[in-house]
């Protein structure tokens, strides 16, 4: 399966390895439910907030920008500055909504869904879904392509239970499905 379905992923989303990895293993071939974006402003507030916050080393973040690249060439969002001013969403957060009008991504996955009230959204014809929503929306998208990544991710990252364990905190919803449905039973 193949998406044009853009998406822009904040730097909240992508600061959790667990949830990044599970999110972008599911915009990867074969699986390719979503094509992910991203701005250099996120990328920059992504490297700072795990430096500062989660004590990663300059090495280890640098590792995980060149696998970006090398992994979602297309995924940089630029030219969408100008536009900043343009957005009546939170301030702080106006260049997500700018970087997703100017790649035409009709979704921004983001904790801060307050930042990103629907009447600033609605003009761009943007949506903001918590990682929970989104991720409940990829599984009813293709269940058994969900299904195969978060058991080969699981399988590589200390088994099912150690997965859902720490997705449990930050997607619960999505994890109560999983569980729900597991065909595994």
């Amino acid at each position: 399966m193949s998406s044009d379905f853009q998406v822009i992923l904040d730097a909240c989303v992508l600061v959790n390895a667990a949830l990044r990895d599970t999110l972008l293993r599911l915009a990867e071939p074969p699986c390719s439910l979503y094509l992910p974006r991203w701005s250099k402003d996120i990328i920059e507030e992504t490297k700072r907030t795990l430096e500062t916050k989660l004590s990663l080393t300059s090495a280890q973040t640098a590792h995980l920008l060149h696998q970006l690249e090398i992994h979602f060439a297309d995924a940089w969002v630029d030219g969408y500055d100008r536009f900043i001013p343009a957005m009546a969403n939170h301030p702080k957060d106006r260049h997500i909504l700018a970087a997703a009008v100017v790649c035409g991504a009709q979704t921004i996955v983001t904790f801060n869904i307050k930042h990103f009230p629907a009447a600033a959204l609605a003009p761009w014809n943007v949506e903001a879904q918590s990682p929970d929503e989104f991720l409940i929306h990829q599984y009813h998208l293709d269940p058994k392509a969900v299904f195969t990544v978060v058991r080969q991710q699981a399988e590589q990252h200390g088994g099912w239970e150690r997965l859902m364990g720490i997705h449990s905190k930050a997607v619960p919803e999505f994890v109560s499905l999983l569980r729900e449905h597991d065909p595994r039973d």
